[in-house]
């Protein structure tokens, strides 16, 4: 909805948008992802501390960990090609409500006295793969809900309140278990899935991707070569994943060895408050990062972001790493944050301003799977290799090589990336 006043001279001003805080479409989204992700990082403490109660066995908490990460590797191509050939709302709603039900099985179970290690980790497993089928959909409804124009708008506003509400959850998971159970704990994520499927719901959505009859399609196979090609043929999006794969892979390498790096070189032990002050730190400085992009892109374009955010990236991560006294690496950690999810949003919001709206679910699950999928796993495996073999502070610095190397990437590339996707829009 959009006005347009008129000043005491007689003359039109221009059109003046209302906020995206005040469109019904944007508000249900927003309260949609908050809740359910309030309720899914309760979740992430509350299943492994629950196996953890039943068995006694690290082997099978770390299960539970890799079949939380698991379902994108093996889903994501398959997921974005279903999400652009569905109605994207419904999937979405329809994923939610059957996350309800997958979670709460747990808590009915554990009520029942029929709670078992193995529903667990199913639960856990399921409860995922569901989740990487509502991000394919997800990808091609937010530029419907509020148009392409407002997308680093809108991401900004949906990643800040996520990496909030992350932080909080988390904050808070260790109380609730306390008070109502592990168990009960998952009772409260499975309500938070049902109230985002309502809140969906209600947003006005009506697809323009969807082709005639089942005939008009390609077959899936054939429906996810054509989003790789997409996303390999663009030459700026091409640099950018690239970029963000990179960056993913420094984000697993530093958080996996950051307890390790507090332990060692600032003397701060796991059982210590501190060592949360520096997970909230990187994740606090991150809705810094997702606040400045949408003054940035009203200034700068997103390859141009690229270009000096990664620079700034390595050497953020490089005085962290660093970092002797604790206070220093708390704050360097904070501006580190800021840096990394910059190029995150910003990656993710130029992917779904340049995609065709068939092609959004392909498209972005297989960037995501490149980037979240293998990458931070990787650099988490690969550092904690380095620092059993060498040193701590080298599987951290091999973090900051990733990024510099991105950074190298990007700078080298991007005269031709740019020229070639002019070139392709003329």
């Amino acid at each position: 909805m959009t006005t347009s006043p008129v000043d005491p001279t007689g003359s039109q001003s221009a059109p003046v948008r209302m906020p995206l805080r005040g469109t019904r479409n944007f508000r249900n989204l927003w309260l949609s992802r908050v809740l359910s992700v309030w309720g899914s990082s309760v979740t992430l403490v509350a299943m492994p501390v629950l196996v953890y109660q039943e068995t006694k066995s690290p082997f099978l908490v770390s299960l539970v960990a890799a079949s939380e990460a698991l379902p994108y590797v093996l889903f994501g191509l398959l997921a974005g090609a279903v999400a652009d050939r569905a109605h994207r709302r419904r999937l979405m709603v329809g994923a939610d409500l059957l996350n309800c039900a997958c979670v709460g099985s747990v808590p009915l179970a554990a009520a029942l006295g029929a709670l078992t290690p193995a529903h667990v980790l199913t639960a856990a497993f399921l409860s995922s793969t569901l989740y990487v089928f509502f991000d394919a959909a997800g990808y091609g409804l937010v530029p419907a809900a509020v148009g392409r124009d407002r997308l680093a708008e809108a991401n900004s506003a949906l990643w800040g309140g996520e990496t909030a509400v992350r932080i909080a959850g988390t904050a808070m998971a260790g109380t609730l278990i306390a008070v109502t159970s592990a168990s009960g704990a998952l009772a409260l994520d499975a309500l938070s899935f049902l109230a985002s499927a309502l809140l969906l719901r209600g947003i006005g959505y009506a697809p323009t991707h969807r082709g005639g009859g089942a005939t008009d399609r390609p077959g899936l196979l054939a429906s996810i070569r054509e989003g790789v090609r997409f996303l390999w043929g663009h030459p700026v999006l091409r640099t950018m994943t690239v970029a963000g794969g990179l960056q993913s892979f420094a984000g697993g390498a530093f958080i996996g060895q950051l307890v390790i790096f507090a332990d060692r070189e600032l003397d701060i032990g796991a059982s210590d408050a501190r060592i949360g002050l520096l997970f909230t730190s990187w994740s606090a400085g991150g809705i810094l990062g997702s606040l400045l992009l949408p003054r940035l892109r009203r200034r700068v374009s997103a390859l141009r972001i690229m270009l000096f955010a990664l620079p700034a990236s390595a050497v953020l991560g490089l005085a962290a790493v660093l970092a002797t006294d604790w206070r220093v690496a708390l704050v360097t950690i904070a501006a580190w944050g800021s840096t990394y999810l910059l190029v995150i949003v910003n990656t993710m919001t130029y992917a779904q301003e340049v995609t065709p709206e068939e092609l959004q679910g392909r498209v972005n699950t297989t960037r995501r799977m490149l980037s979240s999928g293998l990458g931070v796993p990787l650099g988490a495996l690969v550092a904690s290799a380095v620092t059993v073999a060498v040193h701590v502070r080298a599987g951290l610095l091999l973090a900051v090589a990733a990024i510099a190397l991105a950074s190298v990437i990007v700078w080298a590339t991007s005269p031709r990336a740019r020229a070639e996707a002019e070139e392709a829009v003329t």
